[in-house]
């Protein structure tokens, strides 16, 4: 009995946390950002004044995020940075090992952005916006 609670209880946590959305976050004093200067500052086409960051690859949120955001799997993103630093027109956004680097950096700078999972927001970021 206790197995079968502990399995369910597991599995209902597991869709709790499939169900939570993924939210671009900036520094407390940031002001809110729309979808589609997200997208550029994400793609390094927006405002060079924002410093971007970015979730490591092979981090499901990350997928979620390029999916909502930019419309970009992984391999397209990929290749899109790829073309972008071969050609000189660009470079891919610093990036950090989880949502707690995430918030430390994006906390620590005014001009920064980046995105977690929604239940990862605490009071040391803002949500700018909820794709």
């Amino acid at each position: 009995m206790k197995t079968l609670f502990s399995v369910l209880a597991l599995s209902l946590s597991a869709i709790v946390s499939a169900n939570a959305a993924v939210v671009v976050i900036g520094n407390s004093a940031s002001g809110d950002m729309s979808a589609s200067d997200a997208k550029k500052a994400f793609l390094g086409k927006g405002n060079s004044s924002v410093v971007v960051y970015e979730l490591e690859e092979g981090n499901a949120t990350r997928s979620e995020f390029h999916q909502a955001v930019t419309g970009k799997s992984d391999a397209q993103l990929k290749a899109f940075w790829s073309k972008q630093v071969f050609t000189g027109k660009g470079t891919p956004p610093t990036t950090v090992p989880n949502a707690a680097a995430m918030k430390s950096a994006v906390a620590s700078n005014p001009n920064a952005i980046g995105y977690i999972d929604e239940a990862d927001v605490d009071a040391s970021v803002k949500v700018i916006l909820k794709p």
